[in-house]
């Protein structure tokens, strides 16, 4: 408790401000990528307790689509991407030209899953080239993990080593627009940055703002 207490207004402010810029960078590759227009933002940022993280994820039972990866570097530590199945179905059906695609059909398809892993590479990548950009810390991703699986299978595979030597993880909202989509809302999907406990103060510290732990 005496860890979250420390964090304020102006880390997250800072956090998202880094978010934001990582959301641009990738929304400029995936409309790209997709050809049409694809917007995104950080609506929030928030630290949690791990008990939290995968309650934010939709539940324990909930089908996702998720990209984890090592962080390497001045700060080491984790990531998730985390994706609701449906929009992740859509993504990749308009990468490999089969708008129809789903995984429940198709479970096997390696193209799909190469798209998914491009998603995750751009996705991933643009956060951490924001957060490099703003620390000056040298951060570098390991080769994505990717699943399709419950909530609780996902989280827990990543977490089971963190989890013994930290307890807390960032949490960046993000918000997915399409210029054409028919949804009354905007997509929201997850970016869980689990630094390791040291990396923290090398975070915030490198931000130009202290944290007691």
């Amino acid at each position: 408790m005496t860890f979250l207490k420390s964090i304020s207004d102006v880390h997250l402010d800072i956090l998202k401000e880094v978010g934001n810029i990582g959301a641009g960078h990738a929304a400029t590759s995936l409309s790209t990528l997709l050809q049409k227009k694809i917007d995104m933002n950080v609506p929030s940022v928030r630290v949690v307790s791990f008990d939290e993280v995968m309650e934010l994820a939709g539940g324990a039972d909930n089908v996702v689509a998720s990209v984890f990866l090592r962080i390497e570097g001045d700060a080491p530590g984790s990531m998730f991407f985390i994706l609701p199945l449906q929009q992740a179905e859509k993504y990749i059906g308009q990468l490999i030209k089969k708008q129809s695609f789903s995984f429940s059909a198709e479970p096997d398809n390696e193209l799909a899953f190469s798209a998914l892993q491009e998603l995750g590479n751009i996705l991933s990548g643009s956060y951490l080239s924001s957060l490099s950009d703003f620390t000056s810390l040298t951060l570098y991703p390991s080769v994505p993990a990717l699943s399709i699986d419950m909530v609780g299978a996902v989280i827990s595979y990543g977490l089971l080593e963190i989890s013994q030597v930290s307890d807390y993880a960032i949490v960046i909202d993000t918000a997915l627009d399409e210029e054409d989509a028919n949804m009354p809302d905007s997509v929201r999907g997850h970016f869980f940055l689990l630094p390791d406990p040291e990396s923290f103060h090398t975070i915030f510290t490198s931000l130009g703002v202290k944290v007691d732990v």
